[in-house]
């Protein structure tokens, strides 16, 4: 290497942020992601034998997937070749999949082509891929942070094995901090910082398992002052983070996995759970009208009539986003989900509904009978509608012995929780009366 091109190296290298500096330069320096190359784990089992097929890497940002596809090329000694699908196209895919065929047949070696951000290709780009693939000229690794499942085609997801990468843990993200901290050559080593493990613990917390924004902040918080010693205090690193923004789409897979949490909580009757998920979706920007007809849905679903409070309140809560809007709603919305989570739940109506359908879509529909149907009309007493109806109004209780369905089925089976408690007792009532049989159980009416 001639001096310029060594002035240049280093140039370069000092233009880099610490992030894309401290990137592993082996498997041994990668933190993380121990579920996938832990001993005898399956990435790490293909890769000690060699025998790596296509992969495709989903999960967040800052979670190791293009450092993993660079440091896997290097380990089969596979070349390395690059592509981001926000600015690749078909044309320039076609290139490197006959470069790579070239390669093969000249030198026996497969091409490790990293593909970023593959959700974005569309079903003809990644159609383009599928020969090379399927023949093995290609070691595909495509890096995503949408799930693989809604945004690659099946042909694509057939031919490959996917791997989930998960945040980092705090105490990866303050493994990583301190290598920073103490590297020289490329880390932050040759600057006195007297870290304090208030900020340290800070800093892990709040990049949210993200080691690129964990690097950023510390960067940001040593270069930004010119003490020596830098006293990174916790004070600084609140600085260096500034406002935190929160890692949400409100169009990707974190958008339905957080109201799958708020849901599954209010529901499992926890609501501290379920108040911290509201906080993280109005957080990261999400429409609380949507927010709000979840929670009318859920109200029906879950809740139902072990608390007929519970409808009302969430429509309210609905109306009171529409009323008021942000960040006011956010009150609205919050007292809704404490009291749906506190509430008795039953889903009696739902599976009544359920089940009902399924009669209606499996077996005969039946027949509205005669003494229910519409009598309203000239001549319909003539076809006999309506002869034989009992108007419940004049009977006892208001409850009138006669047929409504034509068949014996029960569907609405009220649990023991709440106000359907009192509702399940009622039913035996009125559905022995129905049946004309006075229930043992029932009081002796006096004569007035």
């Amino acid at each position: 290497m001639s001096l310029f091109e060594e002035q240049e190296r280093r140039h370069s290298r000092e233009a880099m942020p610490l992030a894309a500096r401290m990137q592993p330069r082996t498997l041994d320096e990668f933190v993380g992601q121990k579920h996938l190359l832990g001993p005898g784990k399956l990435l790490r089992r293909l890769l000690e034998a060699d025998r790596l097929g296509s992969l495709i890497f989903y999960g967040p940002p800052g979670t190791g997937k293009t450092t993993l596809a660079r440091l896997i090329a290097g380990a089969s000694r596979a070349p390395f070749v690059q592509l981001s699908a926000v600015g690749s196209n078909v044309s320039e895919v076609r290139e490197v999949l006959a470069e790579a065929r070239r390669r093969l047949h000249k030198s026996g070696k497969r091409t490790l082509l990293f593909i970023d951000e593959i959700h974005r290709f569309n079903r003809a780009q990644q159609d383009v891929l599928l020969p090379e693939v399927e023949e093995g000229i290609v070691i595909l690794v495509g890096a995503t942070t949408e799930n693989p499942f809604f945004s690659l085609t099946p042909p694509l997801l057939s031919r490959s094995r996917i791997f989930q990468f998960e945040p980092l843990s705090a105490e990866e993200i303050k493994t990583i901090l301190r290598r920073a901290l103490d590297d020289k050559e490329r880390g932050l080593g040759n600057r006195h910082v007297i870290m304090e493990d208030a900020a340290l613990e800070f800093l892990a917390q709040t990049c949210d398992g993200d080691a690129r924004r964990a690097l950023s902040a510390l960067e940001i918080g040593v270069l930004s002052t010119r003490d020596d010693p830098v006293h990174f205090t916790l004070e600084l690193a609140r600085e260096a983070v500034q406002r935190r923004i929160v890692a949400y789409d409100r169009a990707g897979d974190y958008h339905y996995d957080a109201i799958s949490a708020l849901i599954k909580s209010i529901r499992g009757s926890d609501p501290d759970a379920a108040i911290y998920w509201l906080a993280v979706m109005l957080e990261g920007g999400e429409d609380v009208r949507f927010l709000a007809r979840r929670l009318v849905i859920l109200a029906s679903e879950d809740i139902g009539n072990a608390d007929p409070a519970a409808l009302p309140l969430a429509v309210a809560a609905a109306s009171a986003c529409e009323l008021v809007g942000l960040p006011e709603c956010a009150l609205n919305l919050a007292q809704a989900v404490t009291y749906l989570a506190c509430a008795p739940k039953s889903n009696a109506s739902y599976r009544a509904l359920k089940l009902a359908q399924e009669d209606i879509r499996e077996k005969r529909v039946l027949p509205v009978p005669r003494q229910l149907r519409d009598a309203s009309y000239r001549g319909a007493s003539l076809l006999g509608h309506g002869q034989g109806y009992r108007y419940p109004h004049d009977e006892p209780d208001a409850i009138a012995t006669q047929d409504y369905l034509s068949v014996d089925r029960i569907y609405y089976e009220p649990t023991d929780r709440g106000f359907e408690k009192e509702l399940q007792e009622r039913l035996k009532v009125i559905r022995a009366r129905l049946k004309g049989i006075k229930p043992a159980n029932e009081p002796r009416r006096e004569k007035t």
